[in-house]
């Protein structure tokens, strides 16, 4: 077996892309960690799927078109990004490098993106927002107890985050086979920073009662508690894993602010659709009136810009990063994230497209 390597110092020739950042991450990170980042739900389908969905999908070219003085500037519910990519919310950072979410937000705000810092980070949230020195999101996990979650709340709005986004498509843990098979469990020095200290939730189950139902989903959130969280906020409140357009207008009557249409990488309910195939159709269940993001399957710039022709407005990576950050710490991230804004500018100029507000349908080829 080959021994895990020390994180780099510079970026090596040959790596030039995200698929190049998960080759080189096997090289430095722990068999555990390998477990934890790279594996899905069951047999790994919506994984799958998210990455097909993009594949499947064909760009129709613009030839002479006139695209001097183009950019990819982005404006997202009041942060000004260099581009509409954003670091989604990963737990348990430290697992793939020390410095964890530190460094993450850090990179992120050095190449005029933002992260969204999860619930489950292994720094806590406060320490995260002073290495960022820039605006970030904090990524809710609901509690058991409301006023466990009201203190997470405050305590985001306190460290100046900027909007506050819910996981609502993970009340309990996806089937995770691949990393039972690994045996997979935390190290010592990595937890969830923001929980320490907090009672873990201990259902009392009598005889003939399910974990499932009577005790995970007994405490899990829904939409009375979604008008709750609202009042206790002033943040833009987003809901993340939204999949079907029933849902998406039932957010929208309640007035979130925007959604984040995600399958959650495939790490929880498998054989879900890609996220990329649920889009369009929450982007017509919502008809424009909320911003969407996109998270699941994003490996290049040209993804990203499918991804826009098909009503998001922004994305999110998650494991293309952790694998940068494994590979390169601060520096790894940074320079994936400038990789892909230097591809979406590519793929961008290619279409005929001078700015994020050209990208239509019309850049994607009739399927």
């Amino acid at each position: 077996m080959t021994a895990q390597l020390p994180p780099l110092d510079h970026i090596p020739a040959d790596l030039v892309s995200a698929v190049d950042y998960q080759r080189y991450a096997a090289r430095h990170m722990s068999a555990n960690a390998r477990a934890y980042v790279d594996s899905a739900a069951a047999d790994e389908l919506s994984h799958a799927a998210n990455l097909a969905a993009f594949a499947r999908r064909q760009l129709q070219t613009q030839v002479l078109a006139d695209v001097r003085g183009g950019h990819c500037r982005s404006e997202l519910l009041g942060l000004s990004l260099s581009h509409p990519l954003l670091l989604a919310p990963v737990a348990y950072q430290k697992l793939v490098h020390a410095d964890g979410e530190r460094a993450a937000a850090y990179a992120a705000t050095a190449m005029g993106s933002s992260m969204l810092v999860s619930t489950l980070a292994s720094t806590p949230l406060e320490e995260v927002a002073a290495a960022a020195q820039g605006p970030l999101w904090f990524q809710l996990y609901w509690q058991h107890d409301r006023a466990v979650v009201a203190e997470l709340v405050q305590r985001a709005e306190a460290a100046a985050y900027r909007a506050l986004v819910l996981t609502v498509d993970a009340p309990l843990a996806g089937v995770r086979n691949a990393e039972a098979r690994a045996g997979f469990q935390l190290p010592p020095r990595v937890q969830a920073a923001n929980l320490a200290g907090m009672a873990p939730y201990q259902p009392a189950l009598a005889a003939g009662q399910s974990m499932v139902f009577d005790g995970l989903m007994a405490v899990a959130p829904n939409w009375a508690d979604i008008d709750w969280l609202r009042q206790q906020t002033r943040l833009p409140l987003l809901l993340k894993g939204v999949l079907a357009p029933r849902d998406a207008r039932r957010a929208q009557q309640q007035g979130v602010d925007g959604l984040i249409v995600s399958n959650h990488g495939g790490r929880v309910l498998d054989s879900v659709p890609a996220s990329l195939d649920a889009l369009p159709r929450i982007a017509e269940a919502v008809d424009g009136a909320l911003p969407l993001l996109l998270d699941g399957g994003i490996r290049r710039g040209s993804d990203i810009l499918k991804a826009l022709a098909l009503g998001a407005s922004a994305v999110l990576i998650g494991r293309p990063y952790l694998h940068a950050l494994a590979t390169a710490g601060a520096l790894g991230v940074a320079h994936l994230l400038r990789t892909l804004q230097e591809e979406l500018e590519v793929a961008m100029a290619l279409t005929g497209c001078r700015t994020l507000a050209d990208i239509s349908p019309e850049v994607l080829w009739p399927e």
